[in-house]
């Protein structure tokens, strides 16, 4: 998938800020037809799944097809016990479209978001990332995110083991007033907002790991949805090449 980034992007000019503040925001990162074409598919053509944590931080899974028959009474236990668990540590409430399980899995054949996980695993993409970051870059995870009045995504530094070199985020949200929420918020020691960033349209944030932040919750009144990709650049071993025929 060459040809995707914005030609004119200097990666070495957004280095120093990466060093220096332990993040950077590179706005403009696609071109604007390739930009334009993903935000559609993220607004008109994507299979949702609500997310949300359980007790462990694990994510569960709620098919869209599985939403609308499950009781309203069980349904608002659910988000209750996320709501409770997300008062006393990490929790997570939002629809997602888990980019690599259904490439690799062979779901949803021809769906655009197939193109845009083979482009984040290519080598235009990944040499930019490791231009900027500094990092070894060896694939790339990737999810879509969808947050609607409600939805957040707790204080967390996205510490794994080892293999996550550094987090990014390509938002997609077209357009967003800034007391909507839904700000990708950076933490301090003693727990202080030291940088915040609202919700944008065809910008990369990359940013170290691991590295205290979160999603402000989106609020009741909010007009537009939160559209973003989010993952990690990674140096474990890559992902299988092409995804199995689909079933």
């Amino acid at each position: 998938m060459s040809g995707w980034l914005n030609p004119t992007l200097n990666p070495q000019a957004f280095r120093e800020a990466y060093e220096g503040d332990g993040w950077v925001q590179i706005p403009d990162l696609l071109a604007p037809q390739i930009a334009e074409a993903l935000a559609d598919a993220l607004e008109r053509a994507t299979p949702w799944r609500l997310v949300h944590s359980g007790p462990a931080g694990e994510p569960i899974y709620v098919d869209a097809a599985a939403l609308e028959p499950l009781h309203r009474s069980e349904l608002q236990a659910r988000l209750q016990e996320t709501g409770r668990r997300a008062a006393a540590g990490f929790a997570y409430l939002y629809y997602v479209y888990p980019m690599i399980e259904a490439y690799l899995g062979g779901r949803d054949p021809g769906h655009p978001l197939h193109r845009v996980t083979e482009f984040l695993n290519g080598p235009e993409f990944m040499a930019f990332a490791h231009e900027v970051t500094g990092e070894p870059v060896v694939k790339v995870d990737a999810q879509a995110s969808h947050y609607r009045p409600g939805h957040y995504l707790t204080l967390h530094d996205d510490r794994g083991d080892g293999e996550r070199r550094a987090a990014y985020t390509i938002g997609l949200t077209r357009e967003w007033r800034p007391d909507w929420g839904g700000q990708l918020l950076f933490h301090d020691a003693m727990g202080d907002v030291t940088r915040g960033f609202t919700p944008k349209f065809n910008v990369l944030t990359l940013f170290k790991t691991p590295q205290w932040h979160s999603v402000a919750p989106v609020a009741p009144y909010a007009a537009r949805p939160r559209f973003a990709i989010t993952g990690w650049l990674r140096d474990d071993p890559p992902y299988a090449a092409k995804p199995p025929p689909a079933r």
